[in-house]
């Protein structure tokens, strides 16, 4: 029980009780009667032990006590009353006689609040007790304000302490003695706080207490302590002077706070923003930070500074067939070789810099940890490209050794592309992207070896990007365009057919194919290109049937990712019934390299592709090395022979027989045959003679525009005849051998 909650009303309106003990009847009689009329809840006792046996039931605001009475008097009443928990500090008022210097003397010895003179002035002793009754609800609120200020102190592991000069030494609070682990009786001054910290840092902190003294100005800093327990704690200490009129320092008040469990949690929180929880090596972040400090210290002294970019061959291909956990630990161990092919490998954080010696730079060096499978390496002092080259290798070397994943035995090989500063480049952003650029050269050019990056690497590269960006839009900018070159029977030299070739007009100027087909495979916009290729070919094979009776199909080639879709038969469909043509009109072309890429994903679909009553054609044959056991099984209706075998046509003997065998498959599984690529008459000749009678090539007409198709059509049979043979042995179909000659 505390004085507070019993003694003290929050709410002064309410009638303070008054516990009156008298054992005189008349004067008990008439003091109660002028105290109810000021307002007061009066409850009576006529002896010092009724007195005691009420209050714990009672719980009266204040005591009002007859010094002198028979039996327990008013003096022993407050003695045993202060005596009983939680009334220590209630008040007390003692009633004595005029001039009873004795009593009062007494009263105050055993614990009375007040004392007042016996007399008929009841307004006086109303007033007495209501300023009583403030004093002793401001102490209480004082108490509980102080209550919670040493509760917050203890949660916050604080205490403060006050020094005053001239005086002695520090005096602490008993929060601020718990702080240091000591108890309530220990004694601590300045002289042994200092003995608890470090030997290194005793020196540094005396001359940091001199600083402020002289000074005059606000103590604040960390201090490593050693307990008497052995425990090693981080205490934060803030002082703030006090002066005298005169502005003369008088002394110093300040807190103590135990910060050791925020400054571990800072110190983790740092290190998870500035390394790597996988590896423990610096994450980009912390790079950047080097790097940049680097660069600093070397436009100062004139020095280069290298960033290699490291990245794993085939990486994917580990994690894929071993798992994930596998991946970690071949991860932890290249972060472990890169790292000890460099020469320090210190820790630094920002804010270190100036506890470093001389030559901080050397100590930036460091292997970080990019991304998944990407790590960069920076040497913050070189003398040439050659020496950051020669680190690129021997990283290389340090990883070629065999390594253990998944208790399996792993090769692995990585490609490091190297910028230096400040030729090739003079910020952080810059060599980074650079060596990145450098880095993917080498895995163009074969992985397992490091480049060293080339300012036209960067212009090629932001070609291409600019090119990732526009084409996106193309599309949706009406852009591309499809030109047709047509197929020719050489018997008749007409028009059989024709394929349909994508082209991309920007800026009014077409984008060479081989620029944009792989940046469209790479980023999977061929799919929703070659789909519109379709729709575009069919509406224009409908075009050409109404102008002059065109009655063949228009081959449009597909990449092999676009069969990954299992819609793929439903949308063909779609589309050739929104544009009106039946399915013949149009011919699906697939290479056989796409084609042996996937082939158990690509069958399905081509089987019902051609029972939608689409033919199928593979393309650039005899380059993909087909398995011949496939071709009898795939539902394909012709084959096209590669330009690289047409090219060397009547020049080499190989290119003859290569050819001769591609059209005697094609003849024993009942397939047409297009040679693509014809330029010359000769091949041309070549070609019918082995049996191959439709052709397609510049030779008859480059890729054009669909209107000037149309013209052509009509001059090739008129003002520009197309080459023919004419000799005077009958036509082969294409299937059939040849006549001998």
């Amino acid at each position: 029980m505390t004085f507070g909650s019993h003694f003290a009303p929050d709410n002064p309106d309410e009638q303070p009780r008054v516990l009156l003990v008298d054992d005189d009847e008349v004067n008990l009689l008439l003091t109660s009667i002028a105290l109810r009329e000021r307002g007061f809840a009066v409850t009576e006792a006529g002896s010092g032990e009724q007195a005691l046996q009420m209050i714990a039931d009672y719980l009266p605001d204040v005591v009002v006590l007859d010094a002198v009475m028979p039996g327990l008097d008013g003096f022993a009443t407050c003695q045993e009353l202060r005596q009983l928990p939680g009334f220590e500090t209630i008040p007390v008022l003692m009633l004595t006689g005029l001039d009873d210097e004795a009593s009062i003397t007494r009263a105050y010895e055993v614990g009375a609040t007040d004392f007042f003179v016996k007399s008929t002035q009841w307004s006086l002793l109303a007033g007495r007790l209501r300023y009583l009754l403030r004093a002793a609800r401001t102490r209480a609120e004082l108490e509980r304000s102080k209550f919670k200020l040493a509760r917050a102190q203890e949660l916050a592991r604080m205490g403060s302490f006050d020094w005053r000069r001239g005086v002695g030494d520090l005096v602490f609070s008993l929060e601020g003695l718990r702080v240091f682990g000591l108890g309530p009786y220990d004694r601590l001054g300045l002289r042994r706080i200092i003995r608890m910290m470090p030997p290194e840092d005793q020196k540094g902190f005396r001359r940091i207490l001199r600083e402020v003294l002289n000074h005059g100005t606000v103590l604040c800093n960390d201090i490593q302590v050693n307990l008497m327990d052995g425990r090693q704690r981080i205490l934060h200490i803030e002082a703030e002077p006090e002066f005298n009129e005169l502005a003369n320092i008088i002394g110093y008040t300040g807190i103590v706070q135990d910060v050791t469990d925020r400054r571990i949690a800072e110190d983790k929180i740092k290190h998870l923003a500035n390394f790597d929880t996988l590896t423990g090596l610096p994450n980009r972040r912390q790079i950047f930070w080097r790097a940049e400090r680097a660069i600093e210290h070397a436009k100062r002294q004139n020095h280069c500074v290298a960033l290699l970019q490291i990245g794993l061959d085939r990486f994917k291909i580990i994690n894929e067939n071993l798992g994930h956990h596998a991946g970690d630990e071949l991860l932890i161990e290249v972060s472990r070789r890169l790292r000890n092919c460099v020469r320090h490998s210190d820790q630094i954080i920002e804010g270190g810099m100036e506890m470093l010696g001389q030559r901080t730079h050397r100590t930036l060096e460091a292997v970080g940890r990019l991304g998944a499978d990407e790590f960069v390496v920076l040497l913050p002092e070189v003398g040439t490209d050659a020496e950051a080259m020669a680190t690129g290798q021997r990283l290389l070397d340090a990883l070629r050794e065999p390594m253990m994943a998944a208790g399996q035995e792993c090769f692995i090989t990585a490609s490091v592309g190297v910028a230096v500063f400040p030729g090739h480049g003079l910020n952080v952003p810059d060599l980074l992207r650079h060596a990145d650029v450098a880095m993917d050269l080498a895995k163009t050019q074969g992985r397992n070896a490091v480049q060293m990056y080339d300012p036209q690497l960067a212009s090629k590269g932001r070609v291409r990007l600019d090119l990732d960006t526009a084409l996106h839009k193309a599309l949706e900018r009406q852009e591309l365009v499809l030109y047709y070159q047509p197929k020719i029977d050489v018997r008749t030299s007409r028009m059989v057919g024709a394929e349909a070739l994508m082209r991309w007009r920007r800026n009014g100027q077409l984008v060479p194919p081989g620029d944009f087909i792989p940046l469209a495979e790479a980023t999977g916009l061929i799919n929703n290109m070659s789909l519109w290729a379709i729709g575009e070919a069919a509406r224009q094979a409908r075009a050409w049937q109404n102008e002059f009776g065109f009655d063949s199909s228009i081959a449009v080639n597909l990449p092999s990712r676009l069969f990954e879709q299992p819609d793929l038969v439903e949308r063909v469909e779609s589309i050739l019934a929104r544009e009106g043509v039946t399915p013949r009109a149009i011919e699906l072309e697939i290479t056989e390299t796409g084609l042996m890429k996937d082939l158990q994903g690509v069958v399905p679909s081509l089987h019902r592709l051609n029972q939608l009553g689409t033919q199928i054609s593979i393309d650039d044959f005899g380059t993909g090395y087909s398995s011949l056991a496939y071709l009898t099984t795939l539902p394909i209706s012709e084959l096209k022979i590669d330009r690289s075998f047409v090219h060397d046509l009547g020049d080499t003997p190989q290119s003859s027989a290569v050819v001769s065998a591609i059209i005697a498959l094609a003849r024993a599984l009942g397939l047409r045959v297009i040679a693509e690529g014809v330029e010359q008459e000769s091949q041309m000749k070549v070609l019918y003679d082995l049996g191959c009678h439709i052709c397609q090539g510049f030779l008859f007409a480059r890729p054009m525009p669909a209107h000037e198709l149309s013209q052509w059509v009509r001059d090739s049979q008129t003002v520009n005849p197309l080459p023919r043979i004419t000799d005077d042995e009958p036509p082969h179909d294409g299937l059939s051998p040849p006549s001998s000659h």
